[in-house]
C-alpha cells in the first residue's frame, strides 16, 4: 500500500509538519523537495497543530508553577518542537543584513553556520519578547498561542510568494517555481479561518503581521536582492512576535 494513503488528502499537512517540526509522523514517503513545495500552502495548518501542542504543555506546566515559568516553558518548547528551524534563520539573517557589507558579502555571512553578535541579539530579543508577551497575557495566554504560530507560518508563505529569491538554485527559488496558482489563496483563507476562531482580533493581528512582513521583506530585497530560506525563517519569527503583541494590545485596549 502506498504510504501516502495513510494520510489521504491530508498528506501535504504531514509533509508540512515533517518539514517544520520534530513530531514523529509515520506513514509518509521519504522526504522530497517537490513534496515540501506542495506542502507550503498547509504551513498555517501545521502552525495550528504546533500551537495546540504548546497549549497542552503550557496547561500542564501552569498547574504546578507560576505564569512566568509557564511562559518560559512554552517558549522553550516552541523552539524545541520546531528544532529551532526559524530561529536559526533569524540569527543568520540579522548577522548578514546588519553587517553593513556588500550584498554578496551579506549573503556569504548568512551561509555561515556560526552565529555573530547581531544574530545573537536578534535571538535574545525574540525569545525575551515572546516570554514577556505570553506572561503579560495573563489568563488569556492560551488564546494567543495558536493565532501567533499560524500567522508566523503565513508570513513565511507570504515571503515566498510576494518577494523574489536572492539566489538562483536556492531554496526560495525552487519553492517559487513549484508553487501552483491558488496556493497562496488557500494558505490565506485557511489562516483567516483559523485566526477567526478566537474572534475578530485575529484579523487585526493578521493585518499587523502582513504590514510587518511587507515592510521587512522590502528592506531585505533592497539589501540582498531578494529573500532566502533564512529570511523566510526570520519573517516567521518576527510575525509570531508581532501577532502576540497585536493580540494583547487589542484585548487590553478593548
Amino acid at each position: 500500500m502506498n504510504q501516502r494513503n495513510w494520510w489521504g488528502p491530508f498528506w501535504p499537512l504531514g509533509e508540512a509538519l515533517r518539514f517544520l517540526t520534530i513530531i514523529p509522523l509515520p506513514g509518509l514517503p521519504p522526504p522530497a523537495e517537490h513534496a515540501i513545495a506542495r506542502a507550503i500552502p498547509w504551513f498555517p495548518f501545521a502552525g495550528a497543530v504546533i500551537g495546540t501542542f504548546l497549549i497542552g504543555g503550557g496547561t500542564a506546566i501552569g498547574m504546578l508553577w507560576s505564569p512566568e515559568v509557564r511562559a518560559v516553558a512554552i517558549v522553550v518548547a516552541w523552539g524545541v518542537i520546531t528544532a529551532g528551524l526559524h530561529l536559526d534563520g533569524l540569527s543568520d539573517t540579522f548577522d548578514g543584513v546588519l553587517s553593513w557589507r556588500s550584498r554578496e558579502r551579506k549573503l556569504e555571512i548568512m551561509r555561515d553556520s556560526r552565529i555573530g553578535a547581531m544574530g545573537a541579539l536578534a535571538l535574545i530579543a525574540v525569545l525575551l519578547l515572546k516570554v514577556a508577551l505570553i506572561a503579560a497575557a495573563g489568563d488569556q495566554w492560551w488564546q494567543i498561542i495558536v493565532p501567533a504560530v499560524v500567522l508566523g507560518r503565513w508570513a513565511d508563505v507570504y515571503g515566498i510568494v510576494r518577494f523574489p529569491a536572492a539566489r538562483e538554485g536556492g531554496l526560495g527559488r525552487n519553492f517559487q517555481q513549484q508553487l501552483r496558482r491558488g496556493d497562496f489563496g488557500f494558505a490565506t483563507f485557511s489562516t483567516i479561518a483559523l485566526v477567526l476562531v478566537g474572534g475578530v482580533q485575529g484579523l487585526i493581528a493578521m493585518g499587523c503581521v502582513w504590514l510587518a512582513a511587507e515592510l521587512i521583506g522590502r528592506w531585505w530585497v533592497h539589501d540582498l536582492g531578494g529573500l532566502t530560506g533564512d529570511t523566510y525563517g526570520a519573517l516567521c519569527e518576527i510575525g509570531e512576535v508581532v501577532a502576540l503583541a497585536a493580540l494583547i494590545a487589542v484585548w487590553q485596549g478593548g
